[in-house]
């Protein structure tokens, strides 16, 4: 019986090893050809990023989307739904800090990218997690630029 348990609690640490072990972080490679298929090559900063394909992927990726992040509605913003849903929660909408989370064609003075870059009020974002890397925030920043389309 001490055997069993001995080899059950192994098997448990291995397992909770095993999923610590792989990382999900913004520098990680994600493939994608430009029209939206993911295969062999590294993630690529584009001049206009769609939202559902780039910009909610972003989001997702880094935890944004989470039920104990926005996806829970941290700080009065709601992330949790469809990119279509998403979208209408960030553009042109004023958040509890007066300000508006998505201008269009104004990244500089989206409250959105001030959060990522840890620019203006409170911490930057994601909270607890590593700041966004250059791909990921230059993509972001040029799907605003470009008028931050529901794309």
């Amino acid at each position: 019986m001490a055997r069993r348990r001995q080899i059950f609690f192994s098997l448990v640490v291995c397992a909770f090893a095993a999923a610590c072990g792989g990382s999900d972080g913004p520098t990680d490679p994600i493939v994608d050809d430009g029209d939206g298929n993911t295969g062999g090559s590294a993630r690529t900063i584009k001049a206009n990023p769609s939202f559902a394909q780039d910009v909610q992927e972003i989001l997702s990726r880094n935890g944004c989307t989470a039920s104990g992040c926005h996806g829970g509605s941290a700080g009065g913003l709601t992330l949790g739904g469809s990119a279509a849903a998403n979208h209408g929660a960030l553009v042109g909408v004023t958040g509890s800090a007066d300000e508006v989370y998505v201008i269009a064609n104004d990244a500089n003075n989206s409250y959105l990218v001030k959060k990522l870059e840890g620019r203006g009020s409170g911490s930057r974002m994601p909270l607890g997690g590593s700041a966004l890397d250059n791909i990921d925030l230059t993509n972001i920043k040029n799907w605003i630029n470009t008028g931050a389309a529901n794309n």
